[in-house]
């Protein structure tokens, strides 16, 4: 690929750049909280229309507790090429009507609003990514194939075994999530998550008249949150956060019963094993309790393997034709990235550079825009990666 076909691309996109913000606004807009399905439903809608006229076939695929999930693929392919997936998500942590309070702003080349940074600002780059590959009738190695769910921020309970059947057919993986900090940097390993419960059960007694006949499950779940904090281990990355506590009937009675909810990061599977084990091995401090525990890892780590590696220099290098210098970074957070790396070559972190994911203050800068896109246009591009 030569500094010539970057420029052509980037050009096109300068050219178009507020064609794409607007399309940008028009997408935060339409207001998409994971816990709406009608919302939902109105922007995939959306998004398979403008998909539709780049050429693809569009299945909106109804979800059962969510607003589902397009696939789109295009009308015209030739089936002996390999598949490359574009991955996405619509819904957003913000609820209907935030935008009364949080409304959309352009100054100082920000963007604001709610969703705009996490990430309908990637959404937009999907679109015209695709579209200056079309419109200047660019050939690409690998055929595109696009996904974008509407439960990503609730854990894509729904649509995960869909995005493993996708990631194991395609070569590689590209996720329209935004990069990491104001640097812009791309997110080449990402933290597993568990989620855990703890319950306590102990025995009720009157605090004043018999307290003595009583076993406090509230008490017992302290000895157990020491222990789960004992399990933090940051220099190799490893994070046990007990984020909820909940317990007790009153003041005047012991509490029968206590519950904790846990939160578990790790950088590779092997710790995620072995602090599960930890977790289901703990046992009472007291006697005559029970310590129940449920739950597991969920989203397993994206780590940085040789294929993943090998997408990530790939990257940096189509970046550089743009007068783009890329830097890589681990995110505590996970994605949907974090289930394609473990079938194919993925690349997270595409989006637009700015700030304020989940964040009253979240941004985008508008002027990196054309060359974010521009960038994911190159990939799309590239020859295979293997």
């Amino acid at each position: 690929m030569t500094v010539d076909i970057a420029s052509e691309v980037l050009d096109y996109l300068k050219t178009h750049q507020n064609e794409q913000i607007e399309l940008l606004e028009k997408l935060v807009r339409l207001e998409s909280p994971s816990d709406d399905v009608g919302s939902q439903r109105e922007i995939l809608k959306f998004l398979g229309k403008k998909l539709e006229e780049l050429g693809f076939v569009v299945h909106h695929v109804l979800g059962k507790e969510t607003g589902g999930h397009l696939y789109a693929r295009p009308k015209k392919r030739d089936r002996s090429k390999p598949l490359q997936l574009l991955l996405g998500h619509c819904d957003t942590v913000w609820k209907k009507e935030t935008l009364k309070t949080m409304p959309i702003s352009k100054n100082d080349d920000k963007m604001k609003g709610p969703g705009v940074y996490d990430m309908k600002a990637g959404l937009s780059q999907l679109i015209f990514a695709l579209r200056v590959l079309k419109e200047r009738n660019m050939e690409l190695p690998l055929t595109p194939i696009v996904f974008i769910n509407s439960d990503e921020e609730i854990g894509s309970y729904e649509s995960r075994d869909t995005i493993k059947r996708l990631a194991k057919i395609c070569e590689r993986a590209f996720v329209m999530e935004p990069p990491l900090g104001i640097e812009g940097k791309l997110k080449t390993a990402r933290k597993g998550l568990g989620r855990f419960t703890i319950t306590v059960k102990g025995k009720a007694a009157h605090a004043g008249l018999d307290p003595g006949k009583g076993i406090n499950a509230i008490v017992e779940l302290s000895h157990q949150v020491l222990q789960l904090y004992a399990m933090n281990d940051f220099e190799k990355g490893i994070t046990v956060n007990v984020g909820t506590i909940q317990g007790g009937i009153s003041p005047n009675v012991v509490a029968p019963e206590s519950k904790a909810v846990v939160d578990v990061r790790v950088l590779n599977r092997e710790d995620g094993e072995v602090i599960t084990e930890k977790i289901y091995r703990l046992r009472p401090s007291i006697p005559n309790v029970q310590v129940i525990v449920e739950g597991g890892m969920g989203r397993p780590p994206m780590e940085r393997t040789p294929r993943n590696q090998k997408l990530w220099r790939m990257a940096k290098a189509k970046a550089l034709l743009l007068g783009l210098e890329l830097e890589e970074a681990i995110a505590g957070g996970g994605s949907d990235g974090n289930t394609t790396s473990g079938y194919t070559a993925t690349l997270d972190g595409l989006g637009t550079t700015g700030d304020g994911a989940h964040a009253v203050h979240e941004f985008i800068y508008m002027e990196q825009l054309p060359q974010r896109t521009a960038l994911l246009a190159l990939l799309l591009v590239s020859k295979s990666t293997n």
